[in-house]
């Protein structure tokens, strides 16, 4: 087993009890020290609430890590403080990046005055009516409304693609939008 080297001062020799475990060592280190970490965390974080948090952990983190401690690197303070800004400027670092993740998305969202998925669902539903309503007319009304709807004929030119009269046409489109309707208020009930 290594010997460790004697302690300089006072906190140096509590660090090294509680490495080895000792409770009632880790309460004069917390002493020692929560105050002046707190204090260098506040002014990193500039929030009380979370630097409070922030010296919490750190302290827990002196308990758990004590053994790594080695006196001949340096004072138990400056130890404890190192440990103490790495976790703020860590804290800090995770805000920032929490926040420019926040306005990414908000940006990307901003563009959409909508929900696109929920639009998207809307839209197939309504075609899959629309489908089942049409399939539902007689051939003679569905051709006319399927070319010039889908086709984007006029019923002049839809009477033209059929050989039927124009009359004929607007008679069998108009009957045929007055099923679909029909068929389409049905559906959404």
């Amino acid at each position: 087993m290594l010997r460790r080297p004697e302690p300089g001062t006072r906190a140096e020799t509590l660090l090294l009890r509680v490495a080895d475990g000792d409770h009632e060592a880790f309460a004069g280190v917390y002493d020692a020290f929560a105050g002046t970490v707190m204090g260098m965390i506040c002014r990193i974080l500039r929030d009380a609430a979370q630097a409070e948090e922030v010296t919490q952990d750190v302290m827990l983190e002196v308990w758990r890590t004590a053994d790594r401690y080695d006196p001949q690197r340096g004072s138990a303070k400056a130890w404890v403080l190192t440990l103490a800004h790495r976790r703020a400027v860590d804290r800090v670092r995770t805000a920032q990046a929490s926040k420019e993740r926040e306005q990414l998305t908000s940006a990307l969202l901003a563009d959409r005055d909508f929900d696109q998925v929920a639009e998207t669902v809307l839209t197939h539903d309504e075609q899959r009516r629309i489908y089942h309503c049409l399939a539902s007319l007689a051939r003679l009304q569905r051709v006319p409304l399927v070319l010039a709807y889908y086709q984007g004929l006029t019923h002049l030119e839809v009477a033209d693609a059929l050989d039927t009269p124009s009359g004929t046409v607007k008679s069998r489109m108009r009957a045929g939008l007055r099923q679909l309707r029909t068929c389409l208020e049905g559906r959404e009930r």
